[in-house]
C-alpha cells in the first residue's frame, strides 16, 4: 500500500505540468526509436553475412576481389576432390534510366548458376527460357516489384564496367526459399557480355570476376579451400578461397568505421536524452522544495521525498520508454519498406529491445538521483523558505 500511494502521488505530479512532461516522454520515446533503428540497421548488415551457405566457398583473385581471373580457371577447380559444383559471375554494373536506381547485377553461366544457389527458386520453363536466349535476364521478385518489371518486358541498361548501351528481356522471376535470401539481384548472361568484350577490348575477355563452389559438405569446406589455392600457388593469378560467410563479412568490415560510428551515435542518443531527463527532474525538484519540506514537518522522512522523486522519474522514463519501443516495431517497418533493396532483412533484435527497456529504467535513476538526494538533505527550515 505504501508503494502503491507513492506511485500514485508521483504521477499526479507528473500531471501538474502535462506540456513539460509530455514533451519529456515524447523525448524519451524519439530516442528509444531512434537507439532501436540504428542497432537494427548495423545487426541488419552484419546479418547479411549471417546467411551464406556452410558448404559454399567463394573463390577470388588473391591480390583483391576487383582483380579477375581466367575463366578456364574453372576446369581445374571442377576436379579439385570434395568439389560437388561451381559457376561463374561477374559483377556488370549497369544503370537503369539514372544512378539512383541501384540493384545488385550479375553475369552468370546460364548452364550452372540456380544448380549452385538452388535458393533461389525460379520456375524451370522460365529457366529453361533464359538459358535459350542469351539476352534473357532472370530477375528477383523485390526488384521487379519495385519497378513494376514482369516477365517478356526489354529492361534497358547502360553500361559502365562494360560501356555501351545494353538490352535484356526478362524470362524469368525468382524468389527466395525464404526471407533471408537476397531477391534483388538481376541476373544475365556471362557469354553475351563476354562476346562483346572479345570484340571492344581482347584482353578482358575469358574472365570472370569470382568462382562460386558448393562443396559436398560443409566438413570438407577447409580441405577443398585448401586444395585450390594450392594448385594454384606461385602462378599468375594466384587465388583466396574463404567460405561465403568470410567473403560476405570481408565487404561488411570495408564499412566498419560506419557501423561502428553507428552504433556510437546510438548510444549518444541515450545520453542525451538522459542530460534532458535529469534536467527534467531537477526542475521539478526546486519547484517543489517547500512541498517537500511541508511533507517532513508531516511526518514524512527523507526517504520518502527520495522515492517520491525516484517513482516520478521512473513513471516519465519508463512510459517514455515503452511508448518508444511499441513505435520501434512499425518505424522498423516503414524503413524497411522504403529501403527494401540495401537488407535482405530488417528485423528488430530481441536484444534491442532489451537494451531500451534497460536504458529507460537506468535514465530515470540517474536523473532522479541527485535531484532526490539534493531534496532529501535540504532542512525544513530552508525549504520553507524557498521561493518557486
Amino acid at each position: 500500500m505504501y508503494f502503491l500511494y507513492v506511485v500514485k502521488l508521483a504521477a499526479r505530479n507528473m500531471m501538474r505540468h502535462r506540456l513539460r512532461s509530455s514533451l519529456t516522454i515524447a523525448g524519451i520515446a524519439v530516442a528509444m526509436i531512434s537507439f532501436g533503428l540504428l542497432r537494427t540497421v548495423v545487426d541488419s548488415w552484419v546479418a547479411g553475412a549471417e546467411t551464406g551457405s556452410a558448404a559454399r566457398l567463394i573463390v577470388r583473385n588473391k591480390a583483391s576481389v576487383g582483380f579477375t581471373l581466367p575463366v578456364a580457371m574453372g576446369e581445374r577447380i571442377r576436379h579439385v576432390h570434395g568439389v560437388e559444383a561451381l559457376t561463374w559471375l561477374v559483377w556488370f554494373g549497369g544503370i537503369y534510366v539514372d544512378e539512383r536506381n541501384f540493384f545488385p547485377q550479375f553475369g552468370v553461366d546460364a548452364d550452372t548458376f540456380f544448380s549452385v544457389y538452388p535458393e533461389m527458386k525460379v520456375d524451370p520453363a522460365q529457366l529453361a527460357a533464359f538459358q535459350r536466349d542469351r539476352r534473357g535476364a532472370i530477375v528477383g521478385k523485390v526488384v521487379a516489384a519495385k519497378y513494376g518489371w514482369k516477365v517478356g518486358d526489354q529492361i534497358p541498361l547502360r553500361g559502365t564496367i562494360y560501356p555501351g548501351n545494353w538490352s535484356f528481356v526478362i524470362k524469368g522471376i525468382y524468389e527466395g526459399a525464404d526471407e533471408k535470401v537476397d531477391q534483388t539481384q538481376f541476373i544475365v548472361h556471362w557469354d553475351l557480355i563476354n562476346e562483346r568484350v572479345k570484340a571492344q577490348v581482347p584482353s578482358m575477355a575469358d574472365r570472370v570476376g569470382l568462382f562460386s563452389v558448393n562443396a559436398r559438405s560443409p566438413g570438407d569446406a577447409a580441405a577443398v579451400s585448401a586444395a585450390v589455392d594450392e594448385s594454384f600457388r606461385n602462378s599468375l593469378d594466384e587465388t583466396r578461397t574463404e567460405s561465403e560467410k568470410a567473403f560476405q563479412l570481408g565487404f561488411i568490415a570495408m564499412i566498419d568505421t560506419v557501423l561502428t560510428a553507428m552504433q556510437a551515435v546510438a548510444y549518444v542518443v541515450i545520453l542525451i536524452i538522459l542530460a534532458v531527463m535529469a534536467n527534467t527532474m531537477a526542475m521539478a525538484a526546486r519547484e517543489r522544495s517547500r512541498e517537500y519540506a511541508t511533507l517532513k514537518v508531516l511526518g514524512f522522512g527523507d526517504r520518502f521525498v527520495v522515492m517520491l522523486i525516484m517513482a516520478e522519474s521512473l513513471t516519465l522514463s519508463i512510459t517514455g520508454g515503452a511508448l518508444g519501443i511499441a513505435l520501434t516495431f512499425p518505424v522498423a517497418d516503414a524503413f524497411f519498406n522504403a529501403l527494401r533493396d540495401m537488407f535482405r532483412l530488417f528485423v528488430v533484435e530481441p536484444r534491442t529491445v532489451i537494451i531500451q527497456a534497460v536504458a529507460s529504467v537506468v535514465i530515470a535513476v540517474l536523473a532522479a538521483i541527485v535531484p532526490a538526494l539534493s531534496s532529501a538533505r535540504v532542512r525544513i527550515v530552508d525549504g520553507l523558505r524557498a521561493v518557486t
